[in-house]
């Protein structure tokens, strides 16, 4: 028997995984519709296997409860968590609380006479499997990035970070200024949030650099319009112009109008400050090519993860197994 049906079904998933990362990647958004037909999924397939094993006697029934309670009670709320200290986006915090209720406990499918996945582990809680692999592959992507960077020539301590792009390219990338008006920074402007700005100021990113000494004056903002939430899919396409020089400007109390912005805006604008803000529109007006973070959308790791953890299995258990350490 390839697998036992819940196992089967639970395969469902991996083309909806696939499809979301792809999409993460090119837009950075995900829809909220998407997770709770798979939280239903997963439920619906629990309770048919706590059924099948019910009263969940013994050392299997045991086992089963231990590894689902880890798994929903700590694997899922985990999401949560690092969705709170910032360390997911919403989407990421929703797909790992998905991937918890869906593969509480290791599948098992018979291949060409293997069983899948090889590596098990003594705990059992495949969604923690799914979320190690996940982290591991995660932490390959710097060093990734530092490869093209040097393919590329650009041979700096930025290198494992962040990429020099040119100016023109911005409106359809994703990621973080990795510089401002001052030099290199690790807490860049958004490139949503510059989206965002110039969408509300009805502005393109070529009318900035053109002008940039009129349009830091505050009083140039006169009629503004809807920032949408900045993604690339929706809204006015912010593109590339000619190059502009900063040099000379006026002070002003509040340079860009980046304070106004802020305040009319009916959410957020992904951590963005008004001193941030300012910083990002100098550099891009002032420069080419800018240094940009493009960062990497946890759901894509964790697709290949969940593919990893399918097949291979638990890629750290099997390195902690190889050192003698488990």
């Amino acid at each position: 028997m390839f697998a036992t049906l819940p196992d089967a079904l639970r395969l469902l998933v991996v083309p909806v995984f696939a499809w979301a990362a792809l999409r993460d990647v090119r837009t950075r958004r995900l829809p909220n519709r998407l997770w709770p037909p798979l939280y239903l999924f997963g439920a619906l397939l629990l309770v048919w296997e706590v059924v099948a094993l019910w009263p969940l006697a013994g050392v299997e029934g045991r086992l089963f409860f231990v590894r689902v309670a880890i798994s929903l009670l700590f694997v899922a709320p985990l999401g949560y968590a690092f969705w709170y200290l910032g360390a997911f986006g919403g989407a990421d915090a929703k797909a790992l609380i998905a991937l918890a209720i869906v593969f509480p406990t290791f599948p098992a499918y018979e291949v060409a006479g293997a069983t899948l996945p090889i590596v098990d582990t003594q705990l059992g809680v495949f969604s923690l499997t799914i979320l190690t692999n996940t982290v591991l592959i995660g932490l390959a992507y710097p060093l990734g990035l530092a490869v093209v960077n040097l393919v590329r020539g650009h041979v700096a301590p930025t290198m494992f970070l962040a990429r020099s792009v040119s100016v023109d390219s911005l409106p359809d990338r994703h990621g973080r200024l990795f510089e401002n008006d001052e030099g290199t920074t690790r807490n860049g402007l958004d490139l949503d949030a510059l989206r965002m700005y110039l969408r509300w100021r009805g502005l393109t990113l070529s009318d900035l650099r053109a002008d940039p000494d009129h349009l830091r004056d505050p009083d140039s903002v006169d009629e503004t319009f809807d920032p949408t939430d900045g993604g690339t899919h929706v809204g006015p396409r912010t593109d590339g112009g000619v190059t502009g020089s900063a040099d000379g400007a006026a002070v002003h109390d509040d340079p860009w109008a980046a304070e106004r912005f802020l305040d009319e805006i009916d959410h957020g604008a992904y951590g963005t400050d008004a001193d941030t803000l300012r910083g990002g529109l100098a550099a891009v007006a002032r420069e080419d090519r800018v240094l940009v973070s493009p960062g990497m959308p946890f759901v894509v790791p964790m697709a290949v993860g969940l593919g990893v953890s399918l097949t291979y299995g638990d890629a750290l258990f099997a390195a902690l197994g190889a050192l003698g350490a488990v």
